[in-house]
Order: C-alpha cells, then sequence, then structure tokens
C-alpha cells in the first residue's frame, strides 16, 4: 500500500496540471509542479500559506469552497470541472475548471481539500478561432452575394450604354465599369483569402470537384456583348434564396434570349418543375426549406434528364452539399459567386445543347 501511495504522489507531483491541497484551516499543503510552472510560484512561495493567495480575491476562493459543499457541481463535498480563475505571481488571469473534492478525517470531520485544475487558456483560444472561422465563411458568403448582384448590374448597365449610344464613342463610360470590375475582383479575391484562412486544412479541392469544373471569377476587359442566339427560348429555372440575385441573373438570362423562372428554395423549385417546360435548373447549393443537395436528388429521380446547375458563395462546403451532389451523380458545373456571366452563358448551351440536337 505505501509503494503504491508513493506512486500516486509522484504522479501528481509531476502532473502538467494544477494540483493544490489545503488543510481544514485553508493553509496550503500541497502544491505539484504543474502549479509551480503555470502559476509562476515556487513551492516555498505558496505552501504554508493561504490558499486564497492563488485567487484573484477572497470572494472567488469562497465561491470555489462553496461550491464543493454545493451538490449542484456533482454531489455535495465534490466539483467537476468547475470553471474559476486563478491570479498567476504575474498578476496574469488564468481561466481553469476545477475538480475537487473536501477531505475528512477518521471522525467524519472536514479535514481539508485537494483540487485538480486545468488551465483553460489554450482550449478558449480554439474555441475562439473556431468561432472565429465560422464567423469569416458566413462573412464570405454574405459579401459574395452582394458582389454578385453588383457585377450583374454593371454588365447590364453596360448593355445598355451600348445599346443607347449606338455608333457613339462610349469609350469613358466602359472604363468605368471596367474599374467597377476590377474593385469587385480585388474584393472577390480577399474574400477568397478569408475563406482559405477560415476553413484551413477542411477544405479539399481535389474531393470536392473531381471531374466537376470548378469555375471561379473571370478577370480581364469585358468584351462587347453579343447574345448567344442557342440560348433564344431556353427555359431557366433561377433558385437563390438571395433575392437581389434572383433579380439580376434572370435579367443577364432574359437579354440572352432566355425564358426565365425564379424561386427562393428547392421547395418552391420543385413546384416551378411540376408545371413543366423547364429546360435548364441554376441552383444556389445553401438555402433554407431544400437545399441544393435536396432538390439535386430529388430532380433526379423525378426528371433524370433534366440539367441542374449549382452555384456556391461558400469557400468552404461545410455540409458537404456539392461533395453528396457529386456523388449522387452531379456532373454539372459548380460555380463559385461572383458568376462569370460569359462561362455561364457556355455552361448553359452545354447543358441544354442535347435536348436542343434531338
Amino acid at each position: 500500500m505505501s509503494a503504491t501511495k508513493e506512486r500516486l504522489e509522484q504522479l501528481i507531483a509531476r502532473s502538467t496540471d494544477i494540483v493544490v491541497a489545503t488543510d481544514r484551516r485553508g493553509t496550503v499543503v500541497s502544491y505539484n509542479d504543474g502549479a509551480s510552472k503555470i502559476l509562476g510560484y515556487k513551492s516555498e512561495e505558496v505552501l504554508g500559506h493561504f490558499v486564497g493567495q492563488l485567487y484573484p480575491d477572497l470572494e472567488e476562493a469562497k465561491r470555489v469552497m462553496a461550491a464543493m459543499r454545493s451538490p449542484a457541481y456533482g454531489g455535495a463535498g465534490i466539483c467537476e470541472t468547475f470553471r474559476t480563475t486563478f491570479l498567476a505571481k504575474s498578476g496574469e488571469r488564468i481561466p481553469v475548471a476545477i475538480s475537487g473534492t473536501l477531505l475528512y478525517d477518521g471522525a467524519g470531520q472536514e479535514d481539508g481539500t485537494i483540487g485538480f485544475a486545468k488551465d483553460l487558456r489554450e482550449i478558449l483560444k480554439k474555441d475562439q478561432l473556431a468561432t472565429c472561422g465560422e464567423v469569416a465563411i458566413g462573412l464570405s458568403h454574405e459579401i459574395r452575394n452582394p458582389l454578385a448582384v453588383i457585377l450583374n448590374q454593371a454588365e447590364l448597365l453596360e448593355r445598355d450604354i451600348e445599346q443607347l449610344a449606338g455608333e457613339s464613342d462610349c469609350s469613358v463610360e466602359t472604363e468605368r465599369l471596367d474599374a467597377i470590375r476590377r474593385e469587385v475582383a480585388r474584393i472577390a479575391e480577399a474574400v477568397e483569402r478569408l475563406g482559405q484562412i477560415a476553413a484551413g486544412d477542411r477544405y479539399e479541392t481535389i474531393e470536392y470537384v473531381g471531374p466537376t469544373r470548378m469555375v471561379d471569377l473571370g478577370g480581364g476587359r469585358a468584351r462587347r456583348h453579343v447574345p448567344d442566339p442557342r440560348l433564344e427560348g431556353v427555359r431557366v429555372l433561377v433558385v437563390d434564396d438571395d433575392g437581389g440575385l434572383r433579380q439580376t441573373l434572370a435579367e443577364i438570362l432574359e437579354a440572352e434570349g432566355c425564358r426565365v423562372e425564379t424561386a427562393a428554395d428547392g421547395a418552391l423549385a420543385l413546384a416551378e418543375i411540376e408545371k413543366g417546360g423547364i429546360d435548364v435548373v441554376l441552383t444556389d447549393v445553401v438555402m433554407p426549406n431544400m437545399d441544393g443537395y435536396e432538390l439535386f436528388t430529388t430532380v433526379r429521380k423525378r426528371w433524370p434528364h433534366l440539367p441542374i446547375l449549382m452555384m456556391t458563395a461558400f469557400h468552404y462546403d461545410k455540409d458537404h452539399i456539392i461533395k453528396r451532389s457529386r456523388l449522387e451523380g452531379l456532373e454539372g458545373v459548380i460555380f463559385k459567386k461572383p458568376v462569370d456571366s460569359e462561362r455561364l452563358r457556355a455552361a448553359l448551351v452545354e447543358a441544354t445543347g442535347a435536348k436542343r440536337k434531338g
């Protein structure tokens, strides 16, 4: 038994966590190496002193002792992972989680306490980073949709200028629109980097894309727009929960000669498809009520020959919607917002080509 007790004392002494024991008066009688390393006090500065010196104030020390006597934290006489704060010798406040118990003598009277405290700084830091990552991913998504609307409106405005100017010189106006595109591209690049940093090594392009093409924002000066006659009369269903993006995509496609229907989520999209006549579906990935994956799998079962193209504002597909859709047979282009309109036109022509040939 003595050998076992000696071994236990050695393990406690060498533990990397804080281990402190007190007598019935609150005087520190045991103070391990982990406590010395974390709190900065040497053993001789703590042993024989009141345990209250390890807390920011006496009230916090009393709060911990009250928790040990309360049945609310694991039972009377013990506490499990009770959150409190220690005060290091340097003055730093160190968040810890204490698991401790009251000690009793042979007569059943309180004889002291022993507590094991876990330094929470690294854990809390990782939690904060994880929260920041989630915020960054959400922010990336929220920025991409307005950027897509701005680019779509710029393209529509350029078409209006071309029509109104006729043979007149509109180079100044075109330069201004190009400046808008350049600045939007810079913002999109910054958002892309933000998404990469936030997602870290969880994002794997190969796994998500496979044979499917990922289309990013295109750069360079826009060429004078010429509608593609192959899109004349093609019925496109645009599905996105962002109203501004739905509207501008619809206007761009209508300018191509497409007939466009819109829906704010997958459930409403199915109702439109039920009416018949839709040639191709262009859908967002992340939506309320029914997301892009659920819409894709439902359409694939009920209308197996109806092509679907997907687009997303998220850099990191945290719900694996794209991956799951690809495993279910998705072969269409996956666009990353803002969507380049020329590449969208090419994808629509390709997606509806087989139908038109028939």
